[in-house]
């Protein structure tokens, strides 16, 4: 019995040597986080900076704070791959370096992926519990963005004349002309105006309303709750007005702005995650990307909501 505890005691005692050495091993390999001086950093009321700072800097500037316990292999591992990935995304040490709209844009799309539950990342939040937003610090949050914006005047005339002007018969119909094509072969889908509407937004930073149709397939993927994964050939169309505001505080849709387009197909657009991305800008529908490499800005900024199939949108249910 004694000899069967002892080898027992051996045995275990060997495992946990080798652990101990593979452990010991594992912090030998530490990929650098360099930190720098943050001579561009965002310049932003103290209450905002200090939201920002105890929620987003450790990943998302050139001031990452590491505690002890972040430090220790193979959680570092993570922690550098996430700063790595955060800095790419968004830097609030380099945001002086944007152009306002972006910088904007930006402050929008955090506070968006916020509300939404993909950030702080939860992986990171159950350890760093200062990092998680409390409702009154998201309002402060929402509040500054939206003075950001430049708010136009009940009545904008100039908005009403864009708005006006758009609605003037043109000399060319667009079923005339041929249909525009994204860099990636997406080409524009004007049937999204016989869609139905599957949720609504806006954008408190550029003072624009914003109605997502979906096609067939995503109506009766939303009917079937079957939106996670949300099936092949599920396509939205997310349409951008100008926000117009009246004497009397009524809000209507302006000039057109935008539509951009996700189509669902795993095998096609499996390098963006199953997802096809395309933009068309302005009543003239000008594509967006530059190169078929754009769609990689979009999938990123949709990677936060990996865990709802990088989809923001949630639909309206009866």
């Amino acid at each position: 019995m004694n000899q069967t505890k002892n080898r027992s005691r051996t045995y275990l005692l060997r495992i946990s040597s080798v652990l101990a050495v593979l452990l010991i091993a594992m912090q030998l390999y530490h990929p650098a986080i360099n930190n720098s001086k943050a001579d561009a950093e965002i310049q932003a009321p103290p209450e905002i900076k200090a939201i920002l700072k105890n929620a987003c800097y450790d990943c998302h500037s050139n001031t990452t704070d590491l505690r002890w316990y972040d430090q220790i292999a193979p959680v570092y591992w993570q922690v550098a791959a996430h700063v790595q990935t955060g800095r790419k995304a968004l830097n609030f040490s380099q945001w002086q370096n944007m152009p306002s709209a972006d910088q904007k844009a930006k402050l929008w799309e955090s506070v968006n992926q916020i509300i939404a539950g993909a950030m702080p990342l939860k992986s990171y939040t159950i350890i760093h519990r200062q990092a998680v937003l409390t409702p009154a610090e998201l309002t402060v949050l929402k509040a500054y963005v939206s003075s950001l914006a430049a708010k136009s005047k009940p009545g904008d005339t100039s908005k009403l004349k864009v708005a006006d002007n758009q609605l003037k018969p043109k000399k060319k119909d667009l079923a005339q002309k041929k249909l525009p094509v994204e860099m990636n072969g997406i080409a524009y889908l004007p049937d999204y105006k016989n869609w139905q509407v599957i949720s609504t937004t806006d954008r408190f930073d550029n003072g624009t309303m914003r109605v997502i149709f979906g096609n067939d397939i995503a109506v009766k993927a939303v009917k079937e709750n079957r939106t996670n994964p949300w099936p092949d050939g599920t396509i939205f169309a997310k349409v951008a007005w100008d926000q117009l505001e009246d004497a009397k505080g009524n809000i209507t849709p302006g000039a057109f702005k935008q539509v951009e387009y996700m189509i669902k197909d795993h095998q096609k657009y499996a390098s963006t995650n199953g997802w096809g991305f395309a933009r068309f800008k302005t009543e003239n529908l000008i594509p967006y990307g530059k190169t078929a490499l754009f769609a990689a800005e979009c999938i990123n900024c949709h990677r936060p909501m990996k865990d709802a199939d990088f989809v923001f949108t949630q639909p309206i249910r009866n």
